[in-house]
């Protein structure tokens, strides 16, 4: 049985230009997934895509004057390689083959099949998050080698679970109180004790980022010992 909860770790743009599909099939999608992001015209996917980063991508064949399958194109001719579902009310053979050569993920032809397209992203996704499950373990573990008690592990397991691609999270002290309990100035002394190992570094707007460079280091010092 698949655990589409993974769907809830992603980010997902779907790109239609009929408002009221859009609108109906987004409302669904919200069940099931966290981070959807809509837009209905490659005009303002393109700025979706470039501001949010998303994971994947659902999009129609025809938008407006536009073609989906060029806008697919456009991405990976710019570098942008973005896993991709078409959605179309078309079965024409030259569609079908254009989103072969493209490497489509799937091809599903409207009336959309909800369980269907949940299957499509659950098997493009899975990998993605079992890479990341993979990773987020080991640095859990190299940052368990910097520090020992079990409240501070808590934290640690949080930071982790809300970090981006880039190893950046913006939790606040208050966000954290509020999930673990754990007192204010223990939390300030296990920033603060991170931060004088460089394991954690300081950004603008209230973020913080792990240094991986420097957990590496440590990790490999600590085990030469």
């Amino acid at each position: 049985m698949k655990n589409y909860d993974i769907l809830k770790e992603f980010k997902i743009l779907y790109i239609e230009d009929d408002s009221s599909l859009l609108k109906n099939l987004s409302e669904i999608l919200e069940d099931f997934v966290k981070n959807l992001f809509v837009a209905e015209n490659t005009t303002d996917a393109y700025k979706i895509i470039k501001e949010k980063h998303v994971d994947v991508i659902i999009s129609d064949i025809l938008i407006g004057d536009k073609n989906g399958l060029e806008f697919i194109s456009f991405l990976k001719q710019n570098g942008i390689d973005i896993p991709f579902i078409l959605t179309t009310a078309y079965t024409e053979t030259d569609y079908l083959l254009d989103a072969i050569k493209l490497k489509a993920v799937n091809y599903l032809v409207k009336p959309i099949k909800i369980k269907e397209l949940l299957d499509s992203l659950y098997e493009v996704l899975l990998p993605v998050y079992q890479e990341k499950e993979l990773v987020n373990s080991t640095l859990l573990f190299k940052i368990a080698s910097v520090i020992c008690e079990s409240k501070q592990l808590e934290v640690i397991k949080m930071i982790v679970k809300n970090m981006d691609d880039e190893y950046s999270f913006s939790l606040s002290y208050n966000d954290i109180m509020e999930e673990i309990n754990i007192s204010k100035p223990t939390l300030i002394k296990l920033f603060k004790d991170l931060q004088d190992k460089e394991v954690l570094q300081k950004l603008p707007k209230r973020k913080y980022r792990i240094n991986i460079n420097k957990l590496d280091e440590i990790f490999m010092s600590s085990n030469l010992k």
